[in-house]
């Protein structure tokens, strides 16, 4: 079983060997995030690390919301995220935003990786989270970023997405969708990391055994990409990246899971 953990670490070095192998005029280019530059990507990174070195600092002992609940309410703080990214990234030049984001992440990977005992319940900034969910999403924004700063920069070798971070990101990303439309009509395969079930739109036949009529299938990046906005439903399946077979296999309403 990966640990989750050991994934974030293991991506967040990886990207930040990528980031760190930037020249500096590279920085003030563009991503394919409205608005954000790689300098403001960096930045945004930086802060998605130091967030996660203060949430562990903020024990809490509320019940945890439902990891499908809490990141409804991304996109209903998506101008605070922003304005905390450019709070982060100031005046600071790309390298100097990349030395800020190593000493965040070898901290963490002191306090994810060592034998101290952490709280297994956060105070997030939208809410009380179980440290397995926080540690999950933190996974799915680092490699959804890898990907973005792929994108941003064609030219470049792609941000190398390593096998445990993908595995992570399907599994949660799956679980986030099946908690957000519960059901057994549809089955969602992400080979070979995840599958699950879940009911969108009219409920349909429900699938007990044998071959289920509603399957959609596609890769793990592509998924990703769906789930956080970065590309759409009809998109995927027209470029053939989505197999989807029965009348009801249309995931089309229940994305993006968060974005």
């Amino acid at each position: 079983m990966t640990n989750p953990a050991e994934a974030l670490v293991e991506q967040s070095r990886t990207v930040l060997a990528w980031l760190g192998s930037l020249p500096e005029a590279d920085f003030v280019r563009p991503t394919v995030l409205p608005e954000w530059d790689v300098r403001h990507l960096t930045g945004h990174l930086v802060v998605v690390h130091a967030g996660f070195l203060a949430a562990l600092g903020r024990p809490s002992r509320s019940a945890p919301v439902p990891v499908h609940e809490l990141v409804r309410r991304y996109r209903r703080d998506a101008e605070e995220i922003n304005a905390m990214a450019g709070e982060a990234t100031g005046d600071s030049t790309g390298p100097e935003l990349v030395s800020q984001l190593a000493a965040a992440i070898e901290e963490l990977a002191e306090r994810l990786l060592g034998s101290e005992a952490l709280p297994p319940v956060l105070e997030t900034p939208r809410g009380p989270g179980a440290l397995t969910d926080f540690v999950a999403t933190r996974v799915v924004d680092v490699v959804v970023h890898a990907d973005d700063l792929s994108r941003s920069l064609p030219d470049r070798p792609p941000v190398p997405l390593q096998r445990r971070a993908l595995s992570v990101c399907s599994r949660t990303l799956a679980t986030i969708l099946a908690g957000q439309h519960p059901g057994r009509s549809i089955e969602v395969r992400i080979p070979p990391f995840a599958a699950v079930q879940c009911g969108i739109g009219d409920p349909g036949p429900t699938h007990t055994r044998g071959t289920p009529p509603n399957v959609v299938e596609t890769d793990a990046v592509t998924f990703l990409r769906m789930a956080t906005g970065r590309t759409t439903w009809d998109e995927s399946v027209m470029t053939g990246r989505v197999a989807a077979s029965g009348l009801r296999a249309d995931l089309s309403g229940a994305l993006p899971l968060l974005s």
